[in-house]
């Protein structure tokens, strides 16, 4: 995960940790969708998080170098701890330059945190190496329900000042944009969307999973003002669970699209 250099959005491993099995799927469902065919020599996975994904990578492609790219110092702490087989950066997505031409860029749920991705996709493509391949996962959340009560409630209760101008994710490109903006440079493009329902479990079950991704620059603006914090989320999580209530079973169902793009360069 990663935001612009100047948001100083606090991660909390544990929290988002805390659905990993949920969180890990659509991580996995593009992994299994790699060429068969490729046999990487540098690997970067941007926006690694606690690393996992990134040991992954190494464990199938034993003779890369795999490099983790991530903004957090929190889970980049995690990372290092995790797989010292792996070069772990501090760094942003937005900024990166590597040193030599990427045979397999990865970025799980990473890219939706950083702007201008008219421009950004074809510069990522633009760095990989002779029939490099580039394979990203990103949350079509933005028009999601539990994502446009997270606005509505942010706009108006007595937080709503501290939190006008607080960036949170933008709304993705269509589909057929991202194949139009990198049709010039990849022309192998594998793009398709799925929508997963997430049987979660718990009290507040999606304020909990909104808690470790969705709501970090809204809780890192209210950090300092305990009281509008616990008074948002109290508010959040009532509007949530009316939009979605627990079952009889225990669980609650959260429908959650995603967007998945490979390209593989020339």
């Amino acid at each position: 995960m990663t935001t612009a250099a100047s948001d100083p959005v606090q991660w909390d491993p544990d929290t988002y940790a805390r659905f990993e099995a949920e969180r890990d799927r659509a991580a996995l469902d593009l992994l299994v969708r790699l060429p068969d065919d490729l046999d990487p020599r540098v690997i970067w996975d941007l926006g690694c998080g606690d690393g996992h994904h990134a040991s992954l990578l190494k464990r199938r492609y034993p003779r890369a170098g795999v490099h983790g790219l991530e903004q957090s110092a929190d889970m980049l702490a995690g990372a290092a701890a995790r797989d010292g087989t792996v070069h772990w950066h501090h760094g942003d997505i937005a900024a990166w330059a590597p040193e030599q031409a990427v045979d397999l860029i990865f970025a799980n749920a990473a890219l939706q945190w950083v702007g201008d991705h008219e421009g950004l996709l074809p510069r990522l493509a633009g760095q990989l190496a002779p029939r490099g391949v580039m394979a990203v996962q990103m949350p079509m959340a933005f028009e999601t329900r539990h994502h446009t009560l997270m606005r509505a409630v942010a706009a108006e209760g007595p937080w709503a000042g501290a939190l006008r101008d607080v960036p949170t994710i933008a709304p993705l490109l269509s589909a057929e944009t991202y194949y139009e903006r990198l049709a010039g440079t990849s022309p192998d493009i594998d793009i398709w969307s799925t929508t997963y329902l997430h049987a979660l479990t718990g009290e507040d079950a999606v304020l909990n999973w909104m808690s470790g991704t969705a709501l970090r620059p809204y809780l890192t603006a209210l950090e300092g003002v305990p009281a509008l914090k616990s008074a948002y989320l109290e508010a959040l999580g009532e509007a949530l669970r009316r939009a979605f209530p627990m079952r009889s079973d225990g669980v609650t169902l959260l429908p959650f699209p995603r967007l998945f793009l490979l390209a593989r360069a020339r």
